[in-house]
């Protein structure tokens, strides 16, 4: 039997750990990896248009999946194109493993064509990061960045010279077992002993919730119920936790909506459950403050502390839910419930008013519709922007659907490319790209991936040929929008010219019918939705240092903003209150 050579000896490796396909780019130095992945059929290689999708695909399929995914990229200018999805990976605790492959080993340091320091470029959006510079180092070093990528919740970057990757293995080489799983993570007694007493001694407590409540919906309940409890979340959390939540009021920050901001604010203690929620001015600076996190370096980086747990969210709550006292108080929960579903009666027929006659569509009747129609376990992959403020108010989660957006990087561009991701993990799961013209035909080459590969996202294209957050940003500032505006062609005539399912909307009452078309059709579709371009959002609480330039007059021109079925939800949680 021939001797393995060290590309296959990657590939094997790869396999044993779990990855199934490996995104990509072909290229000389990459070429003994693509080989050796073609004559093992435990791993696919997908090819794509340009590596920077090729990270993202593979950063959404780790999300969905919770599993080590991989991308790869060529020497030089290919491995480059990798780094803006990596850092989004990463950013987003989904373990990745890169391959950046380089250029032949004896000409590394020499100016040679095409030469790049991978090893030195991918260190800030990585865990870990090496190169492979003699066979010897394998397998053990690429089994060390795989246990960074999936111990750590994020990137591993191994680079590896072509020469290096066709050169035969080392005989006899040390195999061991992998570290696939997370533990999970529980505070020690003295923290939970000390929270329960801060518990116990407030009047009024607020859970704000982050990504890190994913897997603790019912503990989470449980605490809120017990402790009396209004609980908000920041848009990572929106999927985990406002489901079946009977305490809910809504999101804060930039985005939020209903009466998270203030019950942050008017309580005596917060706590912060499974959250880096990067926007420090929403949080309060005047009451006690607890953070719950399973990665300590997040620990108090927003806010001043009174009390920092380490922990798993669901861990701690085990621990700490029995050894709290039962309160039986309703005032705070109840009055910030009431407050809840008043700020969202005020805006929820923002984009029902005079729909059937407004031209272009509003973008929110488009998000309205789009939550009606899709399946109760779609996918929604949401474009960085204004697609952020519509999926954030329109989209509702039941714990099956999830939302993946580019939410803690914030790069435009993101919402195609994790949709290849997310469809390749399963075909027939419905998966909804919400893209806006901007990001889509930044990366627009990648919708022939889809045609290539026969993967049926749809494409929901919110088209309303501007830059619209930048807009919005310049108008924060006080200053004139300028270079925001994109003179777009019809999308639908270039996804029917490649081959795809394409329609374009311009009136209200063909959305319904465009989109329930697309579900059905079998393969890739897009849906161009003209909409209007003066549909822009502004936060729920507005302070001077917040608006800076923007003239509040000016809002006359900024559409308050729906929430879709959020407001039912918040008049049912009212029927929840007990009777005086």
């Amino acid at each position: 039997m021939a001797r393995q050579n060290v590309a296959e000896q990657f590939v094997d490796i790869l396999v044993r750990a779990g990855v199934k396909r490996l995104y990509g780019v072909v290229g000389d130095s990459l070429n003994p990896v693509v080989d050796a992945i073609r004559r093992n059929r435990a791993i696919d290689w997908v090819q794509v248009r340009h590596e920077e999708t090729a990270a993202f695909a593979a950063g959404a399929e780790a999300q969905i999946t919770g599993r080590l995914a991989a991308c790869a990229g060529s020497c030089g200018p290919g491995n480059l194109h990798l780094i803006n999805g990596l850092y989004d990976a990463h950013r987003s605790m989904a373990p990745v493993l890169a391959l950046a492959s380089h250029i032949p080993s004896g000409e590394i340091g020499l100016g040679y064509f095409q030469e790049t320091h991978p090893e030195q470029l991918f260190r800030e959006c990585s865990h870990y990061c090496e190169m492979i510079s003699s066979p010897q180092q394998m397998p053990r070093l690429l089994q060390t960045a795989i246990q960074h990528a999936v111990g750590r919740s994020g990137v591993s970057v191994v680079t590896l010279p072509g020469d290096i990757a066709s050169a035969p293995a080392p005989e006899r080489a040390v195999e061991h077992a992998l570290v696939t799983t997370r533990p999970s993570v529980r505070p020690g007694d003295a923290e939970i002993e000390k929270l329960a007493r801060m518990i116990d001694e407030a009047e009024r407590i607020t859970l704000f919730c982050g990504s890190g409540t994913a897997g603790a919906h019912a503990e989470v309940m449980e605490f809120a119920e017990r402790i009396k409890s209004p609980i908000g979340h920041a848009l990572r959390g929106k999927e985990w936790i406002q489901y079946d939540n009977k305490y809910d009021v809504g999101m804060s920050g930039l985005l939020g909506y209903g009466a998270a901001y203030e019950a942050t604010h008017e309580c005596d203690l917060l706590i912060l459950l499974g959250t880096d929620f990067p926007y420090n001015a929403f949080l309060p600076d005047d009451v006690k403050i607890v953070q719950v996190d399973v990665r300590p370096e997040n620990l108090g980086r927003r806010s001043k502390l009174d009390l920092a747990v380490w922990g798993d969210v669901r861990e701690t709550l085990l621990c700490l839910t029995p050894r709290v006292r039962a309160k039986t108080d309703r005032r705070f929960l109840d009055k910030m419930l009431r407050k809840h579903a008043d700020a969202l009666e005020g805006v929820v027929k923002a984009y029902t008013r005079k729909v059937d006659k407004h031209v272009p569509i509003h973008p929110e009747y488009v998000a309205a519709v789009l939550d009606e129609l899709a399946d109760d376990d779609a996918v929604f992959t949401v474009d960085t922007g204004m697609c952020n403020v519509w999926a954030a108010r329109y989209l509702s989660p039941n714990g099956r659907r999830r939302v993946i957006g580019s939410f803690s990087h914030g790069s435009m561009a993101n919402a195609l490319p994790q949709a290849i991701g997310a469809q390749f993990v399963d075909r027939n799961r419905q998966v909804v790209s919400m893209s806006g013209d901007g990001g889509f035909s930044m990366l627009m080459g990648d919708f022939l991936t889809l045609v290539q590969h026969d993967l049926p996202v749809k494409v929901v294209l919110f088209n309303n040929s501007a830059l619209g957050m930048v807009e919005l940003e310049m108008m924060v500032a006080g200053l004139p929008s300028y270079g925001t505006t994109n003179h777009n062609p019809d999308f639908s005539a270039i996804a029917r010219a490649a081959g795809v399912h394409g329609v374009r909307v311009e009136k209200p009452g063909q959305l319904a019918g465009a989109l329930k078309d697309a579900f059905r059709h079998k393969g890739p579709a897009l849906v161009d939705v003209v909409t209007d371009p003066n549909a822009l959002s502004i936060p729920p609480k507005i302070k001077a240092d917040m608006v800076a330039g923007f003239a509040l007059s000016a809002s006359k021109i900024v559409l308050d903003g729906g929430v879709g079925r959020m407001a039912q939800m918040a008049r049912s949680n009212l029927r929840n209150m007990p009777r005086p």
